[in-house]
């Protein structure tokens, strides 16, 4: 590959946005990597100012519905939805205090952990059901035949 410009590097702290295709999300990047990564389009690498804003708060704060719609206002592209980075320079976000941040981060987490424990239960509790159904008609089955 040659020798890459340290602007495709992503080495932790950062977020990383998918500009095209679907969908347009944003995630933040692990603080330290344990060794630098290349990203290369449709990857984009956002820099935070770490003093002021949480990596974790920027891909949160351009995940959140509103901020997708206005990038979206923008997308560019019939087949193949790109999302141009001027649009994402522009984007406003609301940039409360870190510790607020911080906790607004915690939240989300701790709410997306929440959907994952109800999805758990909801698809043991189909197993479960599932099962006791079976076993009722097994019974009910071998009583007619006795």
């Amino acid at each position: 590959m040659g020798k890459l410009s340290d602007r495709y590097f992503v080495r932790g702290g950062e977020v990383v946005f998918r500009s095209r295709g679907e969908p347009n999300a944003a995630a933040a990047i692990r603080d330290p990597l344990p060794e630098p990564v290349v990203v290369i389009v449709p990857l984009v690498i956002v820099r935070p100012d770490r003093d002021r804003v949480l990596p974790e708060y920027v891909a949160w704060a351009i995940n959140q519905p509103d901020a997708q719609r206005r990038l979206g206002a923008e997308a560019q592209g019939t087949s193949l939805r790109m999302i141009p980075m001027a649009a994402l320079e522009n984007l406003e976000i609301a940039v409360p205090d870190l510790p607020t941040q911080k906790r607004i981060v915690e939240l989300n987490a701790l709410a997306r952990q929440e959907g994952q424990l109800l999805r758990q239960l909801a698809a043991s509790r189909e197993e479960l059901v599932g099962a006791i159904l079976g076993d009722a008609a097994k019974a009910a089955d071998q009583k007619e035949i006795a």
